[in-house]
């Protein structure tokens, strides 16, 4: 039977041809039958693909055989199914595009990168350097949550702040607000899903004044992998694929209220109404009801 597996990739380096690079991620994920989303800019290149374990191992080798991409970070997780040829069911179809941003902060001239990736990032932390962190600091520590308020909203690290952001390009305007301001004499650690968001975000935060930033290594991917659900995060981890949701152990918490009745839950779902964009937190039974925002609309 197919194995099928998932893999959450980046890498930020100076890239002379991003067309060539895009062309060539797509021809050899079609001929592997792999499917999922990559995108690729002048800075980098970020991804997630599944498909059968044979096939994502032989796109892996392939990958890594181009310089800028040897060291990237990788991480490996299980995928839901692949069919008997390979195609995974967690991702609708393959998407190999080129942007001027691999995470869309609304700011590509704020980003530097060089062969060793980005260039005035946060302090890099370790799953276990971040328990000796918190352990040494206390409650003098700050996670900033560098995902979107949904992503939060069904898991996070305890006590963390968590912008009021519906996209990534929220958070300029946020930061250049002086909202967090009162933040910038302590140590801020950043954390996203697996580590790529957290790249740019901890450069921005110290091109504007905040003087102790850290990024979790890996994000909570690479933490949940450490520590599971007996260290310092709470609830499910929010994936960008047919999986909605992982948890890292059988004893994950659930920390998710329901937007329509306010039960515990770990499920996100977008408004059942074709003209309606937003996503929710919602339970399995009010999946079919509008949100309230669409519902008062109308």
């Amino acid at each position: 039977m197919p194995t099928p597996k998932i893999v959450l990739f980046y890498a930020f380096a100076p890239l002379a041809d991003p067309e060539a690079l895009r062309l060539w991620q797509r021809d050899l994920c079609a001929a592997l039958h792999l499917r999922g989303r990559i995108l690729i800019s002048p800075h980098g290149i970020n991804g997630t693909l599944g498909g059968d374990l044979p096939a994502v191992k032989t796109w892996l080798r392939s990958f890594r055989s181009y310089a800028p991409f040897r060291d990237a970070d990788v991480k490996w997780s299980e995928g839901t199914a692949v069919d008997a040829d390979g195609y995974s069911a967690d991702f609708p179809k393959l998407s190999v595009k080129v942007r001027d941003e691999i995470v869309s902060f609304g700011a590509p001239g704020e980003l530097r990168v060089d062969e060793h990736g980005v260039v005035g990032g946060g302090a890099r932390l370790s799953p276990d350097a971040l328990h000796d962190l918190v352990a040494e600091r206390g409650d003098e520590v700050v996670f900033f949550d560098g995902r979107n308020a949904l992503e939060a909203g069904i898991g996070r690290f305890r006590g963390a702040v968590v912008p009021d952001a519906e996209t990534t390009r929220d958070f300029v305007g946020l930061l250049d607000s002086g909202a967090y301001d009162d933040l910038k004499g302590r140590p801020v650690v950043t954390y996203c899903t697996g580590g790529i968001r957290c790249e740019v975000l901890s450069s921005l935060m110290t091109a504007r004044g905040f003087g102790e930033v850290y990024q979790l290594e890996g994000g909570i991917v690479r933490y949940g992998e450490r520590f599971g659900d007996d260290g310092l995060w709470d609830g499910s981890l929010y994936v960008f694929d047919g999986r909605g949701s992982v948890d890292f152990s059988d004893h994950a918490a659930v920390i998710g209220v329901c937007a329509g009745c306010g039960a515990a839950t770990n499920r996100t779902a977008n408004c059942p109404d074709p003209s309606c964009r937003r996503q929710d937190v919602v339970c399995a039974d009010c999946v079919a009801v509008p949100c309230r925002e669409h519902a008062a609309a109308v």
